[in-house]
């Protein structure tokens, strides 16, 4: 289960570029709460506060309780080349609603596949999962088990076991989340191998 997150905010009273300035260079990040049929409620929030919950590499998919209302983390605006946050959105949800998360995947067992043990390489086309999910209930991860994976074999959402009460966003067909390929040089030795003894049955012609 993702931990409920806690951010401090104070109203903006102020629109516009030039105050927005104003409160980044005071250290502050303008925002925006939106949704669940309300007016939508402009706040800034402390940078560094805002970067540390950034840091925790799970922002995206935890409830962030701001000033008594309950919201999850929408959009993250950053600075082309300073990467500091310039804006972010949050959408304002009741306790269980249903909503919208994208979920880390991590990846076990895998000294028990006995094609990444023979040189395979896993080659990851989803890092993470995008689920849909009672609010209370949202996931920190997905864990996928390589157990028993042989080189050529692809994992399927269909394969994944998902926690209790999550679905995935994507119904309409069977994405692949990840593929075991042989490495490079097996693939070349292999193709060597083939064009010997292609030129070997060309001579005995």
């Amino acid at each position: 289960m993702s931990e409920t997150l806690t951010l401090s905010a104070e109203t903006r009273d102020r629109a516009g570029k030039g105050a927005s300035r104003a409160l980044r260079r005071e250290g502050r990040v303008p925002a925006v709460i939106y949704g669940n049929n309300q007016e939508p409620k402009s706040i800034h929030v402390g940078e560094r506060e805002l970067q540390k919950l950034l840091n925790t590499g799970h922002f995206f998919n935890s409830v962030v309780m701001i000033e008594g209302e309950r919201t999850l983390p929408k959009d993250v605006a950053f600075h082309p080349v300073s990467d500091r946050p310039l804006h972010v959105d949050f959408l304002r949800i009741s306790e269980h609603a249903t909503v919208t998360v994208e979920v880390p995947i991590v990846f076990t067992d895998e000294e028990e596949a006995p094609g990444i043990k023979r040189g395979g390489v896993l080659n990851i086309v989803r890092h993470e999962l995008e689920l849909v999910v009672d609010a209370a209930e949202i996931p920190d991860q997905v864990e996928i088990s390589l157990k028993g994976v042989e080189v050529g074999d692809s994992i399927h959402i269909s394969a994944v076991q998902l926690p209790k009460g999550a679905k995935p966003a994507i119904t309409d067909r069977d994405f692949t989340i990840a593929t075991v390929v042989a490495p490079s040089a097996l693939k070349s030795s292999e193709g060597d191998t083939q064009t010997e003894a292609a030129e070997g049955e060309a001579e005995g012609e």
